[in-house]
């Protein structure tokens, strides 16, 4: 009979994720991770795998409660309410990122996706579905009269899809608000119906 486990799952793989987060796949150790988590290795490869297991279970609670939990949430507001509260959410958190770990797909995107066709496929879904989120509200938004509608929804989707993640990029190196704020506002006053 397998012994039950001595660690709350969810706390652990929060901290996993946390440290992935901040330092990266390969600057992450396993002796980091242990101790993160306040486990033991022997405990971290019977629970999670080994490192590369963990990190592909860290980041899909990333993108559950980060990514995911934000589009839920927003899509309950007016459609271009929807996207500028996005951005404004996202612009709000890099500030407040003492640590400037950026966003986790971001840095999924960059370290692993080049070489590892899981995690590129991992990456590619969510940046299809963050996509998708902008192209829906944005549908909306146009019939409603609230956006623009002399571009197509999914020409304008990708356009939000690329200042999101350049915003995201910014932040690493310059996460001052006016900057931020202007990568963001230059392209929502481009949806602006006149």
């Amino acid at each position: 009979m397998a012994r039950p486990r001595e660690f709350d799952e969810t706390a652990v793989l929060q901290a996993a994720m946390n440290r992935f987060w901040a330092q990266g796949f390969e600057q992450t150790s396993v002796r980091d991770l242990a101790e993160q988590m306040g486990i033991t290795g022997a405990s971290l490869y019977n629970a999670f795998g080994d490192k590369r297991s963990l990190y592909r279970q860290a980041f899909i609670y990333y993108l559950a409660e980060s990514v995911r939990d934000r589009v839920a949430r927003l899509e309950k507001l007016p459609p271009a309410l929807a996207i500028r509260t996005f951005f404004d959410e996202i612009i709000e958190r890099s500030i407040n990122d003492e640590q400037r770990r950026g966003c986790m797909l971001v840095n999924a995107a960059l370290e692993l996706a080049p070489y590892d066709p899981e995690i590129q496929k991992l990456v590619a879904q969510e940046l299809i579905f963050i996509e998708a989120f902008f192209r829906r509200c944005i549908g909306a938004a146009q019939k409603d009269g609230s956006i623009t509608d002399t571009r197509p929804a999914d020409e304008l989707a990708k356009l939000l899809l690329s200042v999101l993640l350049g915003i995201r990029v910014l932040a690493r190196t310059r996460p001052q608000r006016k900057v931020l704020k202007g990568a963001a506002n230059g392209v929502l006053a481009l949806l602006a119906s006149a």
